[in-house]
């Protein structure tokens, strides 16, 4: 890891942009990941627009922090591969949610490993946290390998959580303790 807790051998993340809009829109309204992001209903431009611009950078206000995945090139431009979350921060109990998504071409390069490792350097390091969390449905065996490589640990089981229309899923709690 490096001295910046936002960086990593191959990977940055950063804060989102305005120019983040239509990349996040194409995202958000991406049906394949409706199921693992609890989204039952499109996002409209306007809804995402006002996102961005009203994001609060502090987590400590808003209670989430959304950061962008890229991916430096040797230009000094990024690719921008995708989100990871941390959501129902908690201040007091020093813990939070992740939530992580890789766009579909760059799924299976180790990206999303590299980014939760820097995630997890963050969130001990740089605010202090005592735990990370995630929610992962039973059918989701890359989601399972990814967290239980980083180190989560499973934690609970929550059953017939999710309808997944022709079935009922599964849904498995993880922690991470520092």
């Amino acid at each position: 890891m490096t001295n910046d807790l936002l960086s990593g051998p191959n990977l940055n993340l950063r804060a989102v942009e305005p120019s983040d809009i239509d990349l996040l829109l194409k995202w958000e309204n991406d049906i394949s990941v409706w199921k693992v992001s609890n989204t039952i209903t499109p996002y409209s431009r306007f809804e995402i627009e006002e996102y961005v611009m009203n994001a609060k950078r502090d987590i400590f206000s808003a209670r989430q922090l959304r950061l962008m995945v890229s991916l430096p090139k040797e230009d000094h431009t990024s690719d921008t591969i995708g989100t990871i979350d941390l959501f129902e921060f908690d201040p007091v109990h020093l813990r939070a949610g992740v939530g992580i998504m890789i766009a579909k071409e760059f799924r299976g390069k180790g990206y999303a490993a590299e980014a939760l490792k820097i995630l997890v350097y963050y969130a001990s390091g740089g605010l202090h946290l005592n735990q990370l969390y995630c929610n992962i449905s039973s059918d989701n065996l890359v989601s399972i390998h990814l967290f239980e490589t980083i180190g989560f640990i499973r934690c609970g089981k929550k059953k017939q959580w999710i309808n997944a229309g022709e079935e009922w899923l599964d849904e498995y709690m993880y922690q991470l303790i520092f």
